[in-house]
């Protein structure tokens, strides 16, 4: 087997490990210090019989020794350091940043995998996020609580949920998890792996990502500006979704450590001030090796483990890609459980109610409703995110692994990515299952608020028809650079009987790579993001960053794309008039009694200016009709629009309305349309009662007449 490790660089962390020094070896093999110094600096190397002499002064065996795979286990065995309390008497009842986001799986999945986007680590092929719930009961559960040394961290548990202990949110919480997993035996676990990604780099101290996300808060460590996170609040989201405040951690590194890559673990409990046998704690621990560089002998740092242990931690790793695997230890959903029980408190809630099934269930919906853009590909573009779900039961599959499809979570807006990547748009929807595309602008602010002077750049919008799956409908998607989606919000004030439409608002790098301004695109509009990433708007960084101004660009460019999908979604003027739309508006008619000849001293009626009508989805006319007012009509008479399907011969049948809504210059009042005194123009819209059809409306056309007061044909 082929070592992972110099020989010299491995047998340096042993002594140290083992509190031994160099001349503390020399003089227990009986050689010279400058023999072991060479061993160390590698211009030489111990014979066989030397070797087996260290194995016994390292307490190991010579296998250990000749793969060099993992530490030696002597001396400084793994267990938990938990933080002294302050000296000062300052006390935490819970970490701050956990409260920042709800304790919910979706929140999770759409936290942690835009973590694993950002860490990308071959930026031409996808980062793998893979979710696995596994529940434990019986042998199983009592297995992996002997792996994760649950005797001694019981004391701690009790100390927050016994009569002494401070009776808070997370101590509620906790109190939850511990009395479900007694009294029904069972713990949850969810695992989140990611592959083709960096990996927790750096030190265990040193600034870098492993210390960024195990011994650090508000620490997010990118420094790309098309990361999804800048607050280094997303990562607490893992540690808020277990009732047992608990997370495990294997890495593997895209960079060594200590001259290792594989298996590099560490676990970190985020628990209440506490009194534990006379002695006050702060609030964190950490399971791991005890660090022997550092001041007090119980400080643990990272370790690499053999197989064996990462198998009992429930964190064996598919295979040697870069890439980090968090264990959630007493996962729950409380969103999930607020819709089937109609409340969110702890302590009313079990484990029976967090079914594993809701929570399998929940994460896949939300990495597709989040991710759908990020999961899709096109012509030559990869995706950047494949993701998948699975859940076990003791080691046996409950729910075979589900891969999350785009196509099938979001197959308009997946039909419209894909055209936008593949070339295959149009300017304008003329047929189903086009793709409109346009192009708006946003003029990206200088720093430190300098009023002259903008950054041009050119977002993407697409616009593409509706179908039942994407969910409700008429929505414009916001994303940039990871596409993530942002915002998620409807196109309002659009024409009565638009047909239903879904449109993507591209900004920053999601534009293209060669987009001009995506760059600066990309930094404006990370830092006008809160850290739920769910919006663009004011933030204390944009406004230091930019100025307290900037924000109206956000709000130009929103306005822009609605006014544009507007523009894609609605029926040109020359096509209403002159048939462009034969099968709907070519077939409408506006039937008067100007045919006939007025008597003299009838009353004046409004003038038709302009109809829409479509057949809408559920096969029902929708006409909207907007008429001219002139000063000889009689306001004060009312209107009765009457429908009539359009047949060649014989009386025309009626089309009863199912809606009748005025929209300026009238009002209707018991089914009569009554106009605004002094107006000059007036708006009705209609919906036909599709259930009272006595024909299809596909298969005939419509009229629509004015009628003076109750049946007083105009």
């Amino acid at each position: 087997m082929k070592a992972a490790e110099d020989f010299g660089p491995w047998l340096a962390r042993q002594l140290k490990n083992a509190r031994k020094s160099q001349a503390d070896l020399a003089e227990e093999l009986g050689m010279t210090r400058a023999a072991v110094s060479a061993w160390i600096v590698g211009r030489s190397v111990p014979r066989d019989d030397t070797i087996q002499r260290i194995a016994e002064v390292l307490q190991t065996d010579l296998a250990t020794i000749h793969t060099r795979s993992t530490d030696a286990q002597a001396g400084l065995p793994v267990s938990w350091y938990h933080r002294p309390a302050h000296a000062d008497g300052g006390r935490e009842y819970g970490n701050a940043a956990a409260f920042a986001f709800e304790a919910d799986v979706s929140v999770l999945a759409r936290e942690a995998t835009q973590n694993s986007l950002d860490a990308r680590l071959d930026r031409a092929e996808p980062v793998r996020v893979r979710h696995t719930l596994h529940e434990l009961t019986g042998e199983a559960l009592a297995r992996f609580r002997e792996a994760i040394d649950w005797e001694r961290l019981l004391p701690h548990y009790e100390a927050l949920t016994g009569e002494g202990g401070k009776q808070g949110k997370v101590s509620r919480t906790i109190a939850a998890g511990l009395h479900d997993m007694y009294q029904h035996d069972r713990l949850v676990l969810l695992r989140v792996d990611d592959y083709n990604a960096t990996g927790l780099t750096g030190d265990d101290y040193d600034n870098g990502l492993f210390s960024a996300v195990v011994r650090r808060q508000l620490d997010s460590h990118k420094k790309d500006s098309g990361a999804g996170g800048s607050y280094g609040l997303g990562k607490a989201t893992l540690w808020a979704a277990s009732r047992l405040g608990l997370v495990l951690i294997n890495s593997t590194l895209s960079e060594p450590h200590e001259g290792r890559t594989e298996r590099r673990l560490i676990g970190r409990l985020d628990l209440p001030w506490r009194e534990v046998d006379g002695r006050e704690f702060a609030g964190p621990a950490w399971f791991g090796r005890p660090d022997p560089d550092a001041k007090s002998t119980d400080v643990a740092r990272s370790w690499w483990a053999d197989e064996e242990t990462v198998d009992r931690l429930h964190l064996t790793r598919e295979s040697g890609a870069p890439g980090t695997s968090f264990l959630i230890v007493g996962a729950h959903d409380v969103a999930s459980l607020a819709t089937v029980t109609g409340t969110v408190d702890e302590e009313e809630t079990t484990e029976d109610d967090d079914s594993v099934h809701r929570m399998h269930a929940r994460l896949v919906d939300a990495l597709g409703r989040n991710f759908w853009a990020a999961m899709t590909g096109g012509g030559d573009h990869k995706p950047h995110l494949e993701a998948s779900v699975r859940t076990y039961r003791n080691g046996e599959v409950l729910i075979a692994e589900e891969r999350v499809d785009p196509a099938v979570t979001q197959p308009s807006r997946t039909r419209a990515l894909r055209a936008y990547l593949e070339g295959d748009t149009v300017d304008r929807l003329s047929a189903p299952g086009q793709v409109a595309l346009a192009t708006v602008q946003l003029n990206v602010p200088l720093h430190g608020g300098q009023v002259r002077g903008s950054v041009p750049h050119e977002a993407v919008l697409l616009v593409t028809h509706a179908e039942d799956a994407d969910g409700r409908p008429n929505r414009l998607v916001s994303m940039r650079g990871n596409r993530m989606t942002v915002k998620d919000s409807s196109v309002t004030n659009l024409p009565v009987g638009t047909n239903p439409f879904q449109a993507i608002l591209l900004t920053g790098r999601a534009a293209g790579q060669d987009a001009p301004g995506a760059e600066a695109a990309e930094e404006f509009l990370r830092a006008s993001e809160p850290p739920e990433h769910n919006k663009w708007g004011q933030t204390e960084e944009l406004r230091l960053t930019y100025s307290p101004s900037a924000y109206r660009r956000i709000a130009a460019l929103t306005t822009a794309a609605n006014n544009t999908v507007r523009d894609l979604v609605a029926v040109p003027r020359a096509k209403r008039r002159n048939g462009g739309e034969a099968k709907i508006a070519g077939r409408l008619k506006v039937g008067t009694a100007a045919k006939r000849t007025r008597p003299i001293g009838a009353a004046a009626l409004p003038e038709l200016d302009n109809v829409d009508a479509l057949i809408d989805e559920t096969g029902a006319w929708s006409v909207t009709v907007d008429l001219r007012v002139s000063q000889s009509v009689d306001t004060d008479r009312p209107l009765s629009p009457v429908a009539k399907f359009d047949v060649r011969s014989g009386p025309r049948p009626a089309a009863p309305w199912k809606e009748l809504v005025a929209v300026s210059g009238c009002e209707v009042v018991d089914g009569a349309l009554h106009l605004m005194p002094g107006s000059r123009k007036a708006v009705f819209r209609g919906v036909t009662d599709v259930s009272r059809h006595p024909v299809r409306a596909q298969l005939t056309g419509l009229v629509v007449e004015l009628r003076l007061g109750k049946g007083e044909q105009a």
